[in-house]
């Protein structure tokens, strides 16, 4: 999207300069010691000081200045900045509560429609999220019949690496469709070919909004909604979320021709059977309807696939560039299991391999602004004033980064995670997936597939940069998103004996 120099859009913005000095709005706060910030500026409010591309490098910076909870204004928008794991956890877990909504974020509410699990509010979202826990322990996650499905798939995407005989390729897609590969399984009870242009076009839908919604353009419609029709990208993440959305009910219309309440196959299945419960109560069904059963199934399907092969990637990634990690995982692995398929039971006892995917987790720092949180009532954190609806921005990158909590917060380092005796310790500071209330739903299957996934990929092969290459050429800078990948590299998996 680019804001052109037309003289209506000129007129437009004279207009809301005009309004909002008369209303007064610029300068706009609650009052009783409502946290301190950077003095915004008329209708842009602090955006000058953002880092459009990574703005939570901004906000960071900011929080060294303002201290761990401050106001950041996007236009007219207000919102609080949480800083840090102590200020995080205080507002996230200790004060679970108050902190448990969603914001009303323009791009959000025209993706979601308040339908859905993630950005969805109120009993909606209460409904939902009981529904979607409760299905998907139903369907295996955390137990064994979910784990085979994962070694199922580790098979499938090995046989692919092979497939390239040691020459160098690109895995964004491949990378995306085994993990997606676990979510289809449970939401739909199938699982697709890695090339099958259905399923190739849905991940490609996905990926383009993950990256829409976290771009310049989407968040200048966010700041300033009137000019939506100015951005393309708002109107390609909804050209696309119609396209997905078709494609589900496509689905499960199909579903419901063989629907059987005896021998429910998938979450699709159980959502369906749900609805007919419903119906036959003769109760208004607020809930178990269509729009929000298409809306669930995208969530899922977008945060079931996004995240974990993404984190899976700079996994990769990064162990090309620290080779001597790779080995030591390998040789970890060698000594503990052999050439046994990895399995969850064996990651008690493989410490050093547990510790460098969770530091993966940690340096990749794939969500680092969060999912955004709103007040559902009054609240004071750290001796300052936060109103109900309030817009909340519990920044994660603070926390993964935290340099009171990790010895070298802004270097690749898996002793994070092991203690003297090389055994793996928790850290209360590792929360890649967020806290309290709006934790993500899915952290059990997507522990489990990182650490079959990962430790699978590093029992077969060695990773190592296209030949010409060498590990310091090796960019770690992120893309720019909703979520942070690894910029786009190429590798060599050659086969181990």
């Amino acid at each position: 999207m680019e804001f052109t120099g037309s003289v209506s859009l000129w007129i437009l913005f004279a207009l809301t300069v005009i309004f909002l000095l008369k209303t007064g709005r610029f300068w706009k706060t609650s009052g009783r010691n409502f946290p301190p910030g950077p003095r915004p500026w008329p209708l842009i409010g602090n955006l000058h000081l953002l880092d459009v591309k990574r703005p939570y490098r901004t906000m960071f910076q900011l929080s060294k200045q303002y201290g761990p909870v401050f106001s950041f204004q996007m236009g007219t928008q207000n919102m609080v900045v949480l800083a840090g794991y102590e200020t995080v956890k205080e507002a996230l877990v200790n004060q679970a509560d108050a902190f448990a909504e969603r914001p009303l974020v323009p791009i959000l509410e025209d993706f979601s429609r308040g339908y859905g699990i993630i950005f969805s509010h109120g009993e909606n979202w209460k409904v939902m999220r009981r529904f979607v826990l409760t299905t998907l322990r139903d369907y295996g996650m955390g137990k064994k019949t979910i784990e085979d499905k994962i070694i199922e798939e580790c098979h499938f995407l090995i046989q692919k690496f092979e497939s390239y005989k040691g020459k160098p390729f690109e895995t964004t897609v491949i990378m995306n469709a085994a993990v997606a590969n676990i979510i289809v399984s449970i939401l739909l009870g199938k699982r697709y070919e890695y090339e099958d242009p259905t399923f190739v076009r849905l991940l490609h839908l996905v990926n383009e909004n993950v990256r829409l919604i976290g771009s310049p353009s989407v968040t200048l419609y966010n700041m300033f909604p009137a000019l939506g029709f100015l951005s393309s990208g708002r109107k390609t993440v909804l050209k696309n979320r119609q396209e997905q959305h078709a494609f589900i009910q496509a689905t499960f219309i199909e579903h419901l021709k063989v629907l059987d309440v005896n021998d429910q196959r998938s979450f699709i299945d159980a959502f369906l059977i749900r609805q007919q419960e419903e119906k036959n109560k003769n109760q208004d069904n607020k809930f178990f309807h269509n729009e929000n059963l298409k809306s669930v199934v995208s969530n899922l399907f977008a945060a079931g696939m996004e995240t974990t092969s993404t984190t899976l990637r700079w996994g990769l990634l990064l162990m090309m560039k620290y080779p001597e990690v790779q080995n030591k995982v390998q040789e970890e692995l060698a000594k503990v299991i052999g050439s046994t398929q990895p399995q969850i039971e064996h990651r008690s006892k493989l410490p050093y391999t547990d510790a460098v995917i969770h530091e993966v987790q940690r340096f990749a720092n794939i969500l680092p602004m969060n999912l955004p949180h709103a007040t559902t009532a009054d609240a004071t954190l750290k001796g300052y004033f936060i109103p109900k609806g309030t817009h909340i921005l519990p920044l994660l990158y603070s926390v993964l980064y935290d340099e009171t909590q990790w010895e070298k917060p802004f270097q690749f380092y898996p002793e994070h995670f092991l203690d003297s005796d090389g055994k793996f310790v928790k850290r209360d500071a590792f929360l890649p997936f967020s806290a309290g209330r709006r934790l993500c739903a899915g952290e059990t299957l997507a522990k489990m597939e990182l650490f079959l996934f990962f430790a699978s990929l590093l029992q077969r092969f060695t990773f190592q940069p296209p030949p010409g290459t060498s590990k310091e050429d090796l960019d770690l800078t992120p893309a720019v998103g909703f979520t942070t990948p690894p910029m786009a590299y190429s590798f060599c998996a050659l086969p181990r004996s």
